[in-house]
Formats: structure tokens, sequence, C-alpha cells
């Protein structure tokens, strides 16, 4: 049974049929595995997982819990020299933060002795030998996609000698790449994976979990499958890139004699404008590009949680893309879409002025204060309101206010009235200016019978701005982030250039000196937020008593509906 903590299906949403659920539904049908579904997400701690990661554990894990049957998260841990419990620890907090519980989670390195084991097998049955040639002479003799490989000069050493150097190599006896353990298959197969692939190299390395116990490490291609079959896997569901390798999956089950997981490939997400290269995301941070793992710029889990990102909406976002046999790309504007849909229903409202130009209340009492009403959450009424305080002077936004007016124009400048949110409606009477003959404040009176925003003789304004009461006002630094990269495929590198020349140097703007209306004084780390006509923002855990730190999630404006609503229009005309 599917992991009691995981969120149940719901029953009155669309499941978008795809491919590996029609597969499993199948199977059920026919009785394979006597209808059992068990599923894995097996990933390598070799770093932080990323927004593409989040697909698969969405997939393994939603199916696990729509057909009641479990799913185990192992780790892939076969290569010393990359793997750290930082990431195992991290990787296990972010299948938690995305809302699903492992029934069980395993390690590839539980089954060492297993593996070793099922290598003496297969050098017992003829199956495998030990080889002397160097990695690059392995890779001299596969051959090409046109031309067969060439037989290692190791191949048919006698079974008793195979048994007795692979036991030496276990033992420690010879230098690092010195030996292998090679399958014997078929050096003149048309899929290169089957040319004698490598099934142990030596490597005097200490293990993140085992230490120094071992100094021979199976390559993934002999532990995948059969850690699969130990853990009687039934859908072994893995990215396109695994499809060349499932005959050698078959081959090792079989000829091990093993129970027989199917292995299933789908597509990996790619998105615009987002690098989901391990390697490359490690290299961000080694060089200083980003801050860590969990920048708010990055694409991994840890990013996009501090960044403000919800798991609900994560889970949707996979939903919608579903799964295909195809690689394609995903517009980031989808994933947006899908963060604002769900922080809309579940952020908080507040005010906030970014960048702070003073308005004046002339005709409004000098040592008055008032409290506004302010709704919370115009989407949900069980939020509730809040009081905001309003007083002679205010804080608006520079954008707020023109001189000199373009054509179009509605907001606040000389002569004209707009509405303050949840106050008065104000009329621009004139401005002060400093020395440069920049303007430092506006000034303007208020209408009394207007508090509200509303209009007893029914007269039209065309604009509503938001504000802060200055005497109330807490500051705070805002974090405006963008794409880290500036093109829509920052895999591919600028003519005579580096895959680096593709960042965003504008990715990151800070705002030091915000101005927040006091309900936010007190604002956690985590605290979701919509500043009114501004964007989604989160508070960072960098924040501190009196002086918080928010993100922006993203702006309020939705690139991906307008796009959307724009091909249905289309699709009504043709």
């Amino acid at each position: 049974m599917a992991h009691p903590e995981n969120p149940a299906p719901n029953a009155e949403a669309p499941r978008p049929s795809n491919f590996v659920r029609d597969i499993v539904l199948a199977d059920i049908a026919s009785g394979k595995h006597a209808g059992r579904v068990q599923t894995r997400f097996p990933p390598e701690p070799n770093g932080y997982l990323h927004i593409g990661h989040a697909k698969s554990i969405c997939l393994n894990f939603g199916l696990a819990i729509e057909f009641n049957g479990k799913c185990n998260l192992r780790f892939d841990d076969t290569n010393p020299c990359k793997e750290e419990s930082e990431y195992v620890e991290s990787i296990i907090e972010d299948v938690r933060w995305l809302g699903f519980t492992p029934d069980a989670v395993y390690y590839a390195s539980d089954y060492f002795q297993q593996l070793y084991d099922w290598a003496v097998q297969l050098i017992q049955a003829g199956k495998a030998y030990v080889c002397d040639l160097t990695s690059e002479e392995v890779r001299q003799h596969r051959g090409t996609l046109t031309e067969p490989g060439k037989e290692s000069p190791w191949r048919n050493r006698s079974i008793e000698e195979n048994l007795d150097l692979f036991t030496r190599m276990k033992a420690g006896e010879f230098p690092d790449g010195t030996r292998t353990l090679r399958s014997k298959i078929d050096m003149a197969s048309p899929n290169l994976n089957m040319r004698d692939p490598v099934m142990y190299r030596i490597l005097h390395a200490s293990h993140h979990r085992t230490g120094d116990a071992w100094c021979i490490y199976p390559m993934y291609d002999f532990t995948h499958g059969q850690s699969d079959s130990i853990e009687q896997i039934t859908h072994s569901i893995c990215t396109l890139e695994f499809e060349d390798h499932r005959p050698l999956y078959d081959w090792y089950i079989r000829e091990l004699g093993i129970f027989p997981p199917q292995q299933i490939e789908f597509d990996r997400l790619n998105l615009t404008y987002t690098l989901l290269s391990k390697r490359r995301l490690l290299a961000l941070v080694q060089q200083g590009v980003v801050s860590g793992w969990d920048d708010p710029r990055m694409p991994t889990i840890s990013g996009i949680r501090r960044r403000g990102y919800t798991p609900e909406a994560i889970r949707t976002f996979c939903s919608r893309i579903g799964v295909s046999k195809t690689n394609g790309i995903i517009e980031l504007g989808l994933l947006e879409h899908a963060v604002r849909e769900d922080l809309n229903r579940r952020a908080h409202r507040a005010m906030a002025v970014l960048k702070p130009l003073k308005l004046v209340i002339d005709n409004y009492p000098e040592d008055q204060t008032e409290m506004m009403e302010a709704v919370n959450n115009p989407e949900d009424a069980s939020y509730g309101s809040r009081e905001v305080p309003f007083s002679r002077v205010l804080y608006i936004e520079q954008d707020d206010f023109r001189e000199e007016p373009p054509k179009g124009y509605f907001r606040l400048y000389p002569g004209n009235e707009v509405r303050l949110r949840y106050g008065y409606l104000v009329r621009c009477t004139g401005v002060a200016k400093n020395d440069a003959g920049e303007v430092v404040e506006v000034h303007c009176t208020y209408d009394p019978a207007t508090k509200g925003g509303n209009t007893p003789d029914g007269r039209k304004v065309k604009s509503t701005i938001h504000w802060v009461s200055a005497a109330h006002a807490v500051e705070a630094e805002v974090r405006l982030y963008d794409t880290l990269f500036q093109v829509e495929n920052p895999n591919e590198a600028p003519e005579g250039g580096d895959w680096m020349d593709n960042l965003n140097p504008s990715s990151l703007v800070t705002v030091p000196d915000a101005k927040l209306e006091p309900s936010l004084a007190a604002a956690a780390p985590g605290g979701l937020y919509q500043f009114e006509r501004l964007g989604y923002f989160c508070v960072d855990k960098d924040s501190t008593p009196g002086r918080p730190v928010f993100n922006r999630t993203v702006g309020l404006r939705d690139t991906w509906a307008k796009i959307e609503k724009s091909q249905k229009a289309g699709k009504g005309k043709s």
C-alpha cells in the first residue's frame, strides 16, 4: 500500500493519460506481478536535486499513490569520488518537501556484497572477464556506430584466472585503473552498450557510507537493474538517455536469473532560460556565480523553495506537462503560471514600496493616524482582514508619479486624481524638488468623503495606487530575481564564447531600503505574500528581527496565461 503520509489523489481532478500510466494500467489488467505496482526514485547523491528531478519524483510517487503501490527512494551511490552525505540529506529533504514520503530508503551500497557475488556468478558462467586494458584502450577497442569493436586480448582468460584476479582486485592488490571486470557479450553488436561493458573498476577511495571496506566499485549499468530486482521493482522508470541501455539492463537480469523489472523510458524536462546539468550547476556554485545550491536563481529544488515556489505548484506543473517519448523544451512561463495560480490562492496580501517617493497630504491633520481595513486575500474570505495605518505623509512608488505624464498615463501627476488603495482619493497640487531639480516630495489634497476609495458623487477615477505610511513603515531588503540566463537555451555557447557568457547580468537586483507596511515586521522566513501591484514575494532565511529580507518569487504579469488565451482565441477563429 502507498505510504499513508503521501497526498491522496484528488478524485475530482482529471488524470491526464500518458503512455507510462497506460503501461501500468495494462499490466494491472493482465494480472502481471499480481497487479502489484512498485516504483522507485533513484538519484545519485552527487549534487542537489533540480526541477527536472521533480518531474521524475512526481511520476514515480504519483503512480504508486494512484495504484495503491509503493515507491522507494534509492541512492545510486557507486561513485565515492563525487558523492557526499550532504547531498543525501538534501535529497531526502527535497522529496519530503514536494509532499512525498518513501515507503523505504535504500542505497545501492547496501547491495555491494550481493553485486560482487553476482559478478562472481557471471565469471563462473563464462560471461565476465578481468581486462588489463586502460580506459583509453577500452574506448579504442569499442569501435564506432558503423564499425564493430575489437576484442580485448584478455577476453579469453580462463574462469580460474578471472576468479583469482577479481578476488585480488577486491583485496586491493592492484592500483587504480590497471584492471576492470567486463561483461563478455558481443563486440560486434550494433548497440555500443553491449560491447563488453565494464562492470567493475578499481578505485581506492573512501565511500560516504562503507568507508574503506571496498576498493572496487560497480558501474551504474551493473548496479541499477540488479538493485531494482532486489527491491522487486515492477516498473523501472528512467529518462530517455537510458533507452539504449535497456538491452544491457535486461541482459544482466536474464543471465543472473533474477526477478525481472520492466524498464520504461520517458522524456526528461528541459526548460527555457534554465540549465539542468548537475556538472554545470556545480560549476556555478564552485566559481561563486551564485551564493550556493539554494540560491533562489538556481533551478534546484532547494533554490526554488527558497525563492517561494510551493510544492503544490510544482506538482501541478509536472502533471500538466505530462510525459512522452520525445524530448522537447517547455516554456518557463508555464511553470511561472502554475506558481502564480497557486500563490494567488494562498499568499497574504500586503503593501510595499520598492522605490519610495514621499507623498504629503497637505489638508490631512498632521498628528492624526487612522486604521484602514485591508483584505488579506480576496480569493479566500477565511484569511480575514488586517488594519493598515494611514497618515499625512506616505510613501508611493516613484513610477506612480510623473511631473510630465506621457499619453495614456493615468496615475498621479499635477492636477490629476487617483485612488489610494484602501484609503482616500487624492489630487496632486504640486511638488518639492532638491537642488538637482529632482522631485523629492509630491503634494496633494484628499477628499474626506472618499474613505475606503469610495466616490459618493460617482466621479470616475482611472487609477488606484498603493502606499505605505511613512511614520509606520518597516525598512526591508528586497531581492528582485530574474532568470539566471538571458538566452532561451543557455547550454549553447555563443560563437567564440563559453556557456557562462549566457549569464544574465541583471539576474539579481537588490533594493536595500524598501518600505513595507508594519504587518510585515514579524514576517517569518518562508512566509508567502503578494505585494499588491508588484508581485509575489517570500521571506528569506537571511531575515533578522526588525530587518526582513524578501525574495521576489514571480511577478504579477502572467505571460503564459496571455499566450494560452491567445492560442484559444486563434483556435476559435479557425
